[in-house]
């Protein structure tokens, strides 16, 4: 079992910054990737970014490309997601997610492990 805690939401204007981050805990593999995921209210949850642990690499979704950055400590074994930039549209819960692998998926399904969550709201 794989335990994640997200850390970090809160409220801020548009155009401020957030730094979210995603402790995980338990039988962790190296070879995974981890992600970050938002649903707003009364949407579907939505990909928003992912790292794969061995090698780095990133992966992320259009609307935020140049505005957030995931990155990866393996001594604290937390992934971040640094948020620049944030409007209103940005405003959701946001997910902590990880799987086995080094392939990256956007669907929500394929992930095994969840955190529950942390709240995001930009205000205009």
């Amino acid at each position: 079992q794989v335990q994640l805690v997200e850390s970090g939401g809160g409220l801020v204007q548009a155009g401020g910054s957030l730094r979210l981050s995603c402790a995980a805990s338990g039988r962790t593999d190296s070879s995974r990737v981890m992600s970050w995921f938002r649903q707003a209210p009364g949407k579907e949850r939505e990909f928003v970014a992912a790292i794969a642990w061995t090698g780095g690499s990133t992966y992320y979704t259009d609307s935020v490309k140049g505005r957030f950055t995931i990155s990866r400590d393996n001594a604290k074994n937390t992934v971040y997601l640094q948020m620049n930039s944030l409007k209103p549209e940005d405003t959701a819960v946001y997910y902590c997610a990880a799987k086995s692998g080094n392939y990256f998926y956007i669907r929500s399904a394929v992930y095994t492990y969840w955190g529950q969550g942390t709240q995001v709201t930009v205000s205009s």
